[in-house]
């Protein structure tokens, strides 16, 4: 039987740069579009096969930028989970070949069907229950299942390309780990903001863009002009939409050729590279031999403030109560937002949020305002307050951080030694690490500042007209852990329901 609804499989792995950042540069186009040629290759050798076989190809699926070996955990029809390949394309030439859409199927070779056996047998099974079997053939002759020898055949080459795949995969981690664990970059031709593709060297016109970046988000750039500088909190530093308008207005270039964003100056200042540090699969694993950009210390700082906003907020803190109130219906925190009928405090959808809460921003403000203000005024309430304000962080506390710091050092030494695995190394740096993040929280927390100031004013009420935005909300969050908003209760009309603001229990 001569096919006459054959489908043309063709498939090529790309491997995407490692940060999203890096997609778009110019070698990352160039690899992309040698990729694009390549299936295009694929395709033009399978229909010179299909017109010397006389078959007629009414389909071509191509699986660009799919990987036959790699693995991942999905959820079954059953409602178990199991390790598989997600190929879309793939299956549907399964299905289309199992339900007569099709009746033959053509690729370039073996390996490009399949490298995993279970995708190997699935195809089988399909080819095997038609009567007569589908045929199915490849360009270099490696694919053939129209017999049993065949099929035997297609079963010892694939099982020879997964453990092929298998022992690459192996190789290629554990160099990752031996660069990771002596600090060297990881290869690769995608460069990070900063450095250049080959040997890391730090380039110095990026690198000072870097340096300004982290001082305008620390709030001590010294390029602001003074009406600039009496808008921005030092405290809070500059927006990450006004840096990137600005970088754009002085058309100052990205690695990608695109213009700047929130999204990119957040990127190219997190990374831990500009740190002088070494990072693997997402963490920190040591130093790295390449010189620091910004200084670890603040490299840190710029984190923490960076992990402390929030995306749609507006950096001078209009909006205070934003990562004060909670979504009733979902969980989220609602954000400042601007709305049809002026600022509002929204679970907004584009965030994650389910949408569905809402309050008028001044309504909400003003209730936690007089909330705060009542609270303060009970003196019970003030005399803990002064006794958490005067309260000096120990000693003890500083010692505890120092030795963490340096047993952390040890262990990176014992891994680059290969005196540790790499999973004990983590595992016991996830442990020290928790404590040193809670001992930084309690050396640097900003709450005990902002009460000292607010409680040395002649009156609280006066303290509070005082504080900035930020401050506001740092003292909302030392006195109560937040607030649920309930749904609006149509059946009162617009009016607002103080009853909808609900202090979350610590």
């Amino acid at each position: 039987m001569t096919p006459q609804r054959a489908v043309l499989l063709v498939r090529i792995s790309y491997r995407k740069p490692e940060d999203d950042a890096d997609e778009g540069t110019e070698e990352a186009t160039r690899r992309r579009r040698e990729f694009s040629k390549g299936i295009g290759r694929q395709e033009e050798d399978g229909r010179a096969l299909a017109e010397r076989l006389g078959w007629t190809v009414v389909k071509v699926i191509p699986e660009d930028d799919t990987s036959a070996f790699k693995r991942r955990r999905i959820k079954l029809p059953d409602g178990s989970t199991a390790l598989r390949t997600v190929r879309p394309g793939f299956r549907e030439a399964l299905e289309g070949l199992a339900n007569g859409t099709y009746d033959g199927m053509i690729a370039d070779d073996l390996d490009r069907v399949a490298r995993d056996p279970r995708d190997l047998e699935d195809l089988i099974d399909v080819v095997e229950t038609s009567r007569p079997r589908i045929p199915v053939t490849s360009v270099t002759g490696s694919l053939r299942l129209d017999d049993d020898a065949g099929v035997t055949m297609a079963r010892v080459m694939v099982a020879v390309a997964n453990k092929s795949s298998r022992d690459t995969a192996r190789r290629v981690t554990r160099k990752h780990e031996e660069l990771a664990a002596e600090g060297k970059p990881p290869g690769g031709g995608y460069r990070g903001y900063g450095f250049s593709a080959i040997g890391h060297e730090p380039i110095e016109a990026e690198a000072k863009i870097l340096r300004e970046i982290a001082a305008r988000i620390l709030g001590d750039w010294d390029g602001w002009t003074d009406e600039q500088q009496e808008r921005i909190d030092p405290e809070v530093g500059e927006s990450l939409n006004s840096i990137a308008a600005d970088l754009r207005r002085r058309k100052v270039p990205t690695v990608t050729g695109t213009p700047w964003s929130d999204r990119s100056v957040r990127s190219v200042v997190s990374k831990p590279s500009v740190a002088g540090l070494r990072e693997y699969r997402g963490e920190v694993v040591g130093k790295a031999v390449w010189d620091a950009i910004v200084p670890q210390e603040r490299w840190e700082q710029v984190r923490a403030r960076l992990a402390g906003r929030h995306r749609t907020v507006d950096l001078r803190l209009q909006r205070w109560l934003t990562g004060v109130l909670r979504c009733s219906q979902c969980g989220h925190m609602l954000a400042g937002w601007q709305g049809n009928s002026g600022p509002r405090y929204w679970c907004a959808k584009p965030n994650g949020g389910c949408g569905k809460i809402a309050v008028k921003a001044s309504l909400a403000e003003g209730e936690v305002e007089r909330q705060v203000l009542e609270l303060l005024g009970q003196d019970g309430v003030l005399q803990r307050l002064r006794t958490v304000a005067d309260t000096e962080v120990t000693d003890d506390v500083r010692a505890e951080l120092a030795q963490d710091e340096e047993q952390l050092k040890m262990m990176a030494g014992m891994f680059a030694r290969r005196e540790i695995t790499f999973a004990e190394y983590r595992e016991g740096r996830g442990i020290i690490e928790k404590r040193i993040k809670e001992s930084r929280a309690l050396l640097t927390a900003r709450t005990p500042v902002v009460l000292r100031r607010l409680l040395a004013a002649e009156g609280v009420a006066a303290g509070w007209s005082a504080l900035s935005a930020s401050d506001k909300r740092e003292v909302v969050l030392a006195l109560v852990p937040g607030y649920d908003v309930l749904p609006h209760n149509r059946s009162g009309g617009n009016r607002f329901d103080p009853g909808r603001l609900v202090p979350i229990e610590a």
